[in-house]
């Protein structure tokens, strides 16, 4: 992934955890709100609150971390592999691959993958002039694999 394009990645990262704090905020001061009115009756809708917010604070760890350097942990293809795939109805399709959807292009979401995706998982191992399956929302779909380039 080029400079510029990575820091647009870094740049909607730092944006989703500064969504994603606002959210938190917005949760504790309910959840304090309905502590202090004495309002116990619904005790199920305060747990909920109370994961969501651990789910939150996971959330923003993660993205902390990939911040700060720490990469994903890739289990397909590497970020920055170009791949290029003969599709089910016979046309050929060039992707890139990246670690984490933040890093999808706005624009490009057709012609990126991420690594740990049914696709970029089926691909991992794979060479050219092989065909790979993979699970979709439609059923299990073949692709012919054309090339593959690793990040260079």
């Amino acid at each position: 992934m080029g400079g510029e394009e990575s820091a647009v990645g870094r740049a909607r990262l730092a944006e989703e955890i500064r969504t994603l704090r606002a959210r938190r905020q917005q949760l504790v001061d309910e959840l304090r709100q309905s502590d202090e009115s004495g309002d116990r009756g619904d005790a199920a809708q305060e747990l909920q609150g109370g994961d969501e917010v651990v789910a939150i604070d996971d959330r923003i760890t993660e993205l902390e971390g990939i911040l700060a350097g720490g990469p994903p942990e890739v289990q397909g293809l590497a970020a920055g592999t170009e791949v290029t795939l003969r599709l089910p109805d016979g046309t050929a399709q060039d992707f890139q691959v990246v670690a984490i959807p933040e890093e999808i292009a706005e624009g490009e979401e057709d012609t990126t993958l991420t690594s740990d995706s049914p696709l970029g998982l089926a691909l991992a191992g794979s060479h050219p002039g092989e065909t790979v399956s993979f699970p979709t929302p439609e059923g299990k779909t073949r692709v012919e694999v054309l090339s593959i380039r690793p990040p260079g």
